[in-house]
């Protein structure tokens, strides 16, 4: 099984009342990078983390951040978060948040950062495919966005499957965010998904310590998740 793909902690799923202790302990843990879900309450009807959070975050840390965009029309303001983040981190936004999404994915790549799409429930691969060759990773939402701890849907497998044939061809990554627990890892890492964004399912919230956790998954062992 492949076992090389990337972990990112959903950091909206984190304690904010001990952010920093959060931070080290999941470095600690052995996370890859930190996911960073920015709501403004139009495009999905909940607020979540604010540019300020994702400048703390930052700080603190030297791994690389997933900056996920859940905002309209997003050209309008992305400079304010480019400008705080470093060359290297990731920023996805919604290709339908955005009139013309190829000017922001360039606005992106200009300031020194990954491009990445994120791809709704309800998106078609049909209708993202051409931005497929600009960007660097695909974030692929087995929930509808707007908050943690949904129900999984399950014809999002069938998209994962599409998005697999086209990686290979357009060189982009593909990653997984909601409702990612221990059964998605094991189904999908081996089919190629790159990495996998973890959240109350499998990561936060729960009993074992972040390291055990991210130890478990590392070394595959599910059992240990599902049963303890």
């Amino acid at each position: 099984m492949k076992n090389d793909f990337l972990l990112t902690a959903s950091m909206m799923c984190a304690d904010f009342g001990n952010l920093e202790r959060e931070v080290r302990d999941l470095e600690a843990a052995g996370i890859d990078s930190f996911h960073i879900d920015i709501m403004d309450g139009r495009y999905v009807n909940n607020f979540a983390m604010s540019l300020y959070d994702m400048e703390c975050i930052a700080r603190l840390t030297k791994k690389p951040l997933d900056v996920h965009l859940m905002i309209e029309h997003p050209r309008n303001s992305i400079s304010i978060f480019l400008n705080e983040l470093r060359p290297g981190d990731t920023v996805y936004i919604h290709p339908e948040a955005e009139y013309h999404p190829s000017a922001t994915i360039q606005k992106i790549i200009d300031a020194g950062m990954h491009p990445g799409i994120a791809i709704n429930p309800g998106t078609s691969v049909e209708t993202i495919k051409e931005l497929l060759r600009i960007v660097d990773s695909v974030l692929v939402m087995a929930v509808n966005p707007g908050n943690a701890s949904q129900m999984f849907l399950p014809f999002v497998g069938e998209k994962i499957e599409q998005l697999i044939k086209l990686r290979d061809k357009m060189g982009f990554k593909l990653f997984w965010d909601g409702a990612c627990g221990a059964d998605k890892i094991k189904k999908y890492a081996p089919h190629g998904v790159d990495g996998f964004v973890l959240g109350t399912t499998v990561l936060f919230e729960q009993k074992r310590t972040y390291k055990e956790t991210i130890d478990a998954i590392r070394k595959l062992d599910f059992d240990y998740l599902q049963h303890k």
